[in-house]
């Protein structure tokens, strides 16, 4: 027999859904039959999901990366020498090295790819729990001041100070707090959520548990998305490695300090990404948005002061608490501070996450890393931040990505999500199908979304039909505007943002004179 050889195939939905199973099998196979001898690690996908499934072969130069791999390939691998980084026609070279993953900022995403996704001895070998250590020696108001100084927002929607939050649920007085986990990753062209869920559990688990001792929590929940099957057996086997190895439950690595965490699934509402709405179906009720006050650090959950934060807001706390909060604050621009990670989806050549500091360019996101359309025809429009988000034309892709930037753009970052479009997109079927989604997803009990929504979409059925345009057009800008003014949350509040980008950038699609 030869010497041991490690290979790395991702064990992640992109990667699966490609067939990475079946190649794990196929590369087993082949090697038995040559009488090499090889070990498969299945770690989590570096995020570059136009190469996937990638096979990483660990060699003395480093692990040396194929891409698109199927079950097919595996016998010409092996002939190229694969398991010696030999050179085949699938090879990107050494995974470091690789353009598009060598010119990102990973912080957040740092261990996502590099290692077992359930292997604590991977995940602390590669920094893991030593911002959790860090923080066991420290106050709870020492903590929440070293994630405000880090400039820290929430990497949802409203991209709120997670400082700011944790410090009003710190001074909430209360034999009970909660720190809920929002999971719910619901927009289109998104999947950061999930490839952190599925590649490096354990940060998400350890930002819990610093956000628990910041602010005087026992108890935490994950609130996530019943399309993420994968995510579920992941995260429920790390909670039970992390309660066996004592990061988790009662007395905290002797410590003294208690906290745990429970998993609770959705039922495929878009609405319950709204915090109000999860502490609703959390509380087993029906997904429906609270009127605020009062706010959900005050009473949340079961009426109890609650931290409510999206999987990457917590997921970042743990390399703050390691490095300090001056170290993450030299990322980024302005008051958007740090890394986000983009999505790249839609029409789009390199598809993939790109992790990022704020301040790079839509434009270089798109072309630099996207490669441009899959099409090879012009770029039309861009959406960023999700079926509510602004469309976004070519005289848009200079913006830098940063909040408010993109706020005084009349657009939204939200949860980073870039869906590409070329020319042959019709922008007035665009924004219909904005209407008839928040028709569809809306919980109803506000009558400016339940209604408006339906009417819009009727409207710009009227419009593209070429009925009353004029009068309809004017019709529909009072209707986003009460839409906007009216609605009780972002659901029907923001629908209107997608629709008037799409007239103001491309009027000729509705026809207008």
């Amino acid at each position: 027999m030869t010497n041991l050889v490690t290979l790395y195939v991702p064990l992640e939905s992109t990667a699966l859904s490609l067939g990475a199973d079946e190649l794990v099998l196929a590369l087993m196979e082949e090697a038995a039959s040559r009488g090499h001898d090889i070990e498969i690690i299945r770690n989590g996908s570096w995020g570059m999901g136009w190469l996937e499934p990638l096979v990483e072969v660990a060699t003395k130069r480093g692990r040396v990366a194929y891409g698109n791999v199927s079950p097919s390939d595996a016998a010409g691998l092996f002939d190229a020498g694969f398991l010696a980084g030999g050179d085949h026609a699938l090879c990107q070279g050494l995974t470091t090295e690789i353009p598009y993953l060598k010119n990102q900022d990973r912080l957040t995403f740092a261990r996502c790819g590099l290692i077992d996704a359930l292997s604590l001895h991977d995940y602390q070998a590669n920094g893991g729990f030593v911002g959790l250590d860090v923080a066991l020696k420290m106050t709870a108001q020492q903590i929440v001041d070293q994630v405000t100084q880090s400039g820290l927002r929430g990497r949802g929607g409203a991209a709120f100070p997670t400082g700011i939050k944790w410090n009003t649920v710190l001074k909430a007085s209360s034999d009970q707090k909660y720190i809920c986990c929002n999971a719910d990753e619901g927009d289109s062209g998104t999947f950061a959520d999930r490839i952190l869920m599925e590649g490096d559990p354990y940060s998400l688990i350890e930002g819990m548990i610093i956000a628990g001792l910041a602010v005087g929590a026992n108890e935490g929940y994950i609130y996530l998305r019943s399309e993420y099957p994968l995510c579920k057996e992941i995260l429920g086997e790390a909670l039970i490695n992390a309660r066996h190895q004592g990061w988790l439950g009662k007395d905290i690595r002797g410590s003294g300090r208690d906290f745990d965490i429970e998993i609770r699934m959705g039922a495929g509402s878009y609405v319950c990404g709204e915090e109000t709405a999860m502490l609703e179906s959390l509380e087993g009720k029906r997904g429906m948005v609270r009127a605020k006050p009062p706010l959900p650090a005050i009473e949340g959950l079961f009426g109890k002061p609650t931290v409510v934060n999206n999987v990457l807001s917590l997921a970042s706390v743990p390399i703050i608490m390691a490095r300090g909060a001056e170290y993450y604050q030299n990322f980024g621009m302005g008051r958007s501070r740090g890394t986000i990670a983009f999505q790249l989806a839609g029409n789009i050549t390199r598809g993939g996450l790109v992790e990022k500091a704020f301040g790079v360019s839509l434009r270089e996101l798109i072309e630099n890393y996207g490669g441009g359309t899959l099409s090879d025809l012009p770029l039309k429009a861009v959406q960023v931040g999700g079926p509510l988000g602004a469309y976004l034309s070519e005289d848009d892709l200079d913006l830098p990505m940063d909040y408010e930037a993109f706020s005084e753009a009349g657009a939204v970052l939200g949860h980073g999500g870039i869906v590409v479009f070329d020319h042959t997109v019709d922008m007035a079927e665009q924004a219909k199908f904005a209407f008839e989604f928040c028709a569809i997803e809306s919980c109803g009990k506000c009558t400016p979304c339940r209604i408006g929504s339906v009417r819009g979409a009727e409207l710009m059925g009227k419009i593209q039909a070429g009925e009353k345009r004029a009068e309809n057009l004017n019709l529909m800008k009072d209707l986003c505007e009460l839409m906007e003014a009216g609605s009780l949350c972002a659901m029907g509040g923001m629908t209107p943002i997608p629709v008037l980008s799409a007239l103001r950038h491309w009027p000729e699609d509705f026809k207008t004179e």
